[in-house]
């Protein structure tokens, strides 16, 4: 995701990040290395170009520098389509890890998925970010792995009243 402009809020004591889709994120000054103070504030903040815009680099009065990647920003305001993103980064992961240990060629795991060997590639390629969670639980079984998912409170969410039963 890129970023269309970036600006520092001091009233805050955070970033503003748009993206070229239009969305708007905050992101604390406390997070980031190095943290701007009162006696070193920050000068300048931009999309850094260097990156591809999807990170913004800033300037503290002193001359140090940082950057904040759009992933981090994402993460941090619990962005959906960024969650889901990482569980299927951890479970091509997985997929990857025992894949490389499996008793069955890519063209046997191929064939017991009903598609190519370049696709199974694919769908074990970290990089490769046009598949799916039911591609890969259909994978993890076809390598006899089962895929179970734990629902739980986040330790920062604020919940009114526990759920009826």
């Amino acid at each position: 995701m890129k970023i269309r402009s970036v600006t520092a809020n001091n009233r805050k004591g955070m970033l503003e990040v748009t993206t070229f889709g239009g969305r708007s994120y905050g992101f604390p000054y406390a997070r980031l290395d190095p943290v701007p103070t009162s006696a070193d504030p920050i000068a300048d903040v931009e999309p850094d170009k260097e990156l591809g815009r999807e990170a913004a680099t800033f300037t503290l009065r002193s001359g140090r520098e940082g950057s904040v990647h759009m992933d981090t920003i994402l993460e941090f305001n619990h962005d959906p389509k960024a969650l889901a993103d990482a569980v299927v980064y951890k479970l091509t992961l997985e997929a990857e890890r025992h894949a490389r240990n499996a008793l069955l060629s890519k063209r046997e795991i191929a064939k017991r998925l009903g598609t190519s060997p370049a696709q199974v590639y694919r769908l074990l390629d970290p990089t490769y970010h046009a598949k799916t969670i039911h591609q890969l639980v259909a994978l993890l079984d076809v390598l006899g792995l089962k895929v179970d998912f734990t629902v739980e409170p986040r330790a920062d969410a604020k919940v009114t009243r526990a759920p009826s039963s």
